[in-house]
């Protein structure tokens, strides 16, 4: 029975355990609430779309990370901490979401060295102290190219348009043209038959 029981919480402990190890999310390593992915060369791209509910602690640091997807921190209740420094944040739009999470939170002691490496006007300052206004002035950047690109791509497709209506009418009256020389042709091909009839046509005195 004693045996029984040893087996029992062995088996337990590793059903409890499971979950953890399968939770940890690649390349990071995961022990004690702590998600370890420092020193991974993770960018934006590559960065985890989510962690563990029961996350404590994530270190981010030494990574290539411009800013972190909407979101990914929003799910965990038991975060307490995360380390974000030494990574080339490019303080513009997507940055927006960091910003407001480092702005909520009661120790921001942590985060005072967590700065802009790109734009060149806010490069190092200190994410969590930038104003809105900063941060739309480079949204506003953004949205400008955006709307030259896409002014310019209608400006393309109008031209394309042109060309094909150009093109369309050109076709079109050549197609008349063979239409109405065939209309001749045929025509005079009839005429030419009704006159050679009339010419084989026998006489009778």
């Amino acid at each position: 029975m004693r045996r029984m029981m040893h087996w029992f919480w062995l088996l337990f402990l590793l059903v409890s355990w499971l979950p953890v190890v399968s939770g940890c999310p690649s390349p990071c390593s995961c022990s004690s609430g702590i998600v370890d992915c420092s020193y991974k060369a993770l960018t934006s791209n590559s960065l985890p779309t989510s962690f563990p509910t029961s996350t404590q602690v994530i270190r981010l640091e030494h990574n290539n990370l411009l800013s972190i997807p909407n979101g990914i921190l929003d799910h965990l209740p038991n975060l307490r901490e995360i380390y974000l420094k030494h990574n080339p944040w490019h303080c513009d739009c997507e940055i927006l979401y960091l910003h407001s999470w480092l702005q909520g939170q009661q120790k921001k002691g942590l985060y005072r060295d967590v700065t802009c490496a790109t734009p060149e006007p806010l490069a190092g300052r200190v994410i969590m102290y930038l104003t809105e206004d900063e941060l739309l002035t480079t949204c506003q950047y953004w949205y400008c190219n955006l709307a030259l690109i896409s002014q310019l791509c209608l400006f393309i497709f109008i031209v394309v348009q042109g060309i094909l209506l150009i093109f369309i009418i050109l076709s079109l009256r050549r197609f008349q043209k063979i239409a109405r020389e065939a209309r001749c042709t045929a025509k005079e091909l009839q005429q030419n038959a009704e006159t050679y009839t009339y010419d084989n046509i026998p006489l009778y005195n």
